[in-house]
């Protein structure tokens, strides 16, 4: 079986955030960039856990990006990936993503897809729907469960209110979401061997592009604590009622 798991550099959850360009662009002085938690934490890791379960299982890693995710490439391919690839491209609009990503799909002629169910920036939840289509194959989202029985899956999603079983054979496209697997940290032996796993750069296929960003802006600044005596309860009903809208 070959599975590829689609890994995207996002900012550190404790980043500073800071727009450019009259707020046209993130400023990336000083950010210190991670693997999107959603693509490491559980894609990657239940990918890893499935080549465990079977040694014959090749685990290949995509990003679509600049040079500078390579060092959180290394850091997927420490953790268990056999090899990577990376598209030259630093395009952001997510049909151009997928599109990418299903061109490497379907030259390597993949049997199980795995990509995060969102980026922790963006929080777009997109191209994995997106790859699924450009390919034509089944896609399940949100995935917090997946385990195989020869080439048929059997994966259990989030939904509203509860969760749903659905039954799919491979080549399939899954989102993960926490559930999948738990978080495992690369040890030195990982480290030291990814140093040396094959890591390919390719040039970008021909794609349409179909979003731009016209400006970002921060969300509004959070309004002061108010400090209410505890001999005042009235007052504390007051402004839970009048401001807070509680009741």
């Amino acid at each position: 079986m070959k599975i590829l798991v689609c890994i995207s550099k996002t900012p550190d959850t404790t980043a500073k955030i800071a727009f450019a360009d009259n707020n046209t662009k993130f400023a990336t002085d000083g950010v210190q960039w991670i693997i999107n938690p959603y693509d490491e934490w559980y894609a990657l890791v239940r990918a890893i856990e499935l080549k465990e379960a079977d040694a014959s299982t090749v685990l290949h890693l995509v990003n679509v990006g600049g040079a500078d995710s390579e060092p959180i490439i290394r850091k997927a391919l420490a953790l268990g990936g056999d090899e990577a690839i990376r598209v030259n491209s630093e395009n952001a609009d997510s049909f151009n993503i997928a599109s990418q990503i299903a061109a490497i799909a379907k030259d390597g002629n993949y049997d199980l897809i795995f990509t995060g169910k969102e980026t922790i920036d963006y929080n777009g939840s997109s191209i994995g729907a997106m790859v699924a289509e450009l390919l034509d194959l089944p896609y399940i989202s949100h995935a917090t469960k997946f385990t195989l029985d020869g080439t048929n899956a059997t994966v259990v999603r989030e939904i509203e209110g509860g969760e749903e079983t659905d039954k799919a054979a491979l080549p399939l496209v899954v989102s993960c979401q926490k559930g999948m697997a738990e978080q495992r940290i690369p040890n030195m032996k990982g480290i030291m061997g990814a140093r040396t796993k094959p890591l390919k750069v390719v040039e970008p296929v021909a794609a349409e592009s179909y979003t731009t960003v016209a400006s970002f802006d921060l969300p509004p600044a959070k309004a002061g604590v108010k400090l209410v005596s505890a001999d005042n309860p009235e007052e504390l009903v007051r402004l839970l009622h009048e401001e807070a809208k509680v009741f």
